[in-house]
């Protein structure tokens, strides 16, 4: 079982995750405080925002053009910004460390 971790106002957080979901519901079935994911994993509010750690960014799969155009209106967006509702879990994502930014958390 994959395990994600979560970094919440510097506090990390491991979860198990069950392949096939989403790096928002695995936050969002666990009470994790930012995750908010306001249209139940739709791509269509940014309330999932996270920041993945760099070591993780180029082995997900690339940000679709939705998602890209939703990160550009917020306003604490850095280059390793994505939408936990698009980060898909399998076995690959195993020990996927991720930050709910401060404006969320």
């Amino acid at each position: 079982m994959p395990k994600i971790n979560f970094l919440v106002s510097g506090a990390p957080e491991t979860i198990d995750a069950d392949p096939g979901c989403t790096v928002m519901s695995v936050a969002t079935l666990n009470n994790v405080s930012g995750i908010v994911a306001e249209c139940g994993g739709g791509c269509s509010c940014a309330t999932c925002h996270v920041y993945v750690h760099q070591e993780w960014f180029d082995k997900l799969e690339p940000a679709s053009p939705e998602e890209l155009d939703l990160l550009e209106f917020l306003e604490n967006v850095k280059p390793n910004s994505r939408l936990s509702c698009q980060i898909a879990v399998d076995n690959d994502v195993d020990g996927l460390t991720v930050t709910v930014p401060p404006t969320q958390s």
